[in-house]
């Protein structure tokens, strides 16, 4: 039998696990099966690779020699892959597009863009509320760019090695429900929701905490968070049993209403991150300026937030 990457990866995971039924139970196979499996490697290597009893298995010194050159090997092997497929991927790349994005306004207006000027252009789309796996999916050369989110000065809760430009920064808005007593106001004081329910969907960096540091300068911690899916948080604040907050491009909603705070107190950057030595970077500068158009377009399109930067031109440049 010829040792191959498979068989590597299973003494791993004995080694791993510290016997050959944990690793079976983490490998998903039979006891029995990884046990003769163990045997056939051990006969191709010429020796035990594991001393095992009650207490477990540990390696022997055949089998630490073999440990050591897997664990060499085998992450070498994935890098191989990951640079294979990004390399695979400029090859005919002319023309092709794949954006990934979290909740945000300017997917819909960036692709529409994209596709009308470039009649040709093969655009795909990839949905997540995580920043970080739309990074790893940009490193690992399935996406092109990346459209996310930041809170305040904070970098993408993302993997470095990508090239990042702002789009936009925005101040952040509560979102109520319509029959709230505060959603006529053109603006809330943070310290009027001290009584409030907040409810947020999931998504990972630093805003949960930026939220509770707003508040605690406004004089209160908040009350319960819940955490749950974007719809499950929309019925919450409709229902009237949470507040939450929402960016202040978002798209008019029956039954809720986005309202400023009062100083804006918290903000969020639109980003866009691509690699820069990647096959995307040719065009990146060209798809970040479609970004800012389409995050224009989508501020022109929501009155509220267009009257709130009316009352405050100072904060123009922040979103423009």
């Amino acid at each position: 039998m010829d040792l191959e990457l498979r068989h590597l990866r299973v003494v791993c995971a004995i080694a791993d696990a510290g016997s050959v039924t944990k690793a079976a139970s983490v490998l998903g196979l039979a006891q029995p099966a990884l046990t003769a499996q163990l045997q056939r490697i051990e006969r191709a290597l010429g020796g035990l690779l594991f001393e095992r009893d009650r207490r477990g298995a540990r390696a022997t010194p055949l089998g630490e020699l073999v440990l050591a050159r897997a664990r060499v090997l085998l992450p070498a092997v994935k890098g191989l892959q990951d640079e294979a497929t990004r390399l695979a991927s400029t090859a005919g790349n002319a023309g092709r597009y794949r954006i990934g994005a979290v909740n945000g306004p300017i997917l819909g207006g960036l692709v529409h863009r994209i596709t009308s000027n470039h009649p040709g252009a093969q655009v795909s789309t990839h949905a997540s509320w995580s920043s970080a796996e739309l990074g790893d999916l940009v490193l690992s050369g399935k996406l092109d760019f990346v459209l996310v989110g930041a809170c305040g000065d904070a970098p993408p809760a993302t993997d470095s090695g990508l090239a990042w430009r702002v789009v936009a920064a925005d101040p952040v808005f509560l979102l109520l429900p319509e029959g709230h007593p505060l959603a006529v106001r053109d603006e809330v004081d943070l310290a009027e929701l001290a009584e409030a329910q907040w409810v947020a969907a999931p998504g990972d960096g630093c805003f949960s905490a930026c939220h509770a540091a707003a508040c605690a300068r406004a004089g209160f911690t908040p009350k319960v968070l819940f955490e749950t899916e974007v719809r499950g948080a929309i019925d919450l604040i409709e229902s009237g049993d949470a507040v939450g907050l929402c960016q202040a491009t978002l798209r008019p909603m029956a039954g809720l209403t986005a309202v400023p705070i009062a100083g804006a107190p918290l903000h969020w950057r639109q980003m866009m991150g691509w690699l820069p030595d990647g096959p995307a970077a040719d065009v990146a500068g060209q798809v970040w300026a479609y970004a800012i158009e389409a995050y224009a377009d989508a501020v022109r399109k929501n009155e509220r937030y267009s009257a709130w930067l009316g009352r405050h031109p100072d904060r123009r440049m922040l979103a423009l």
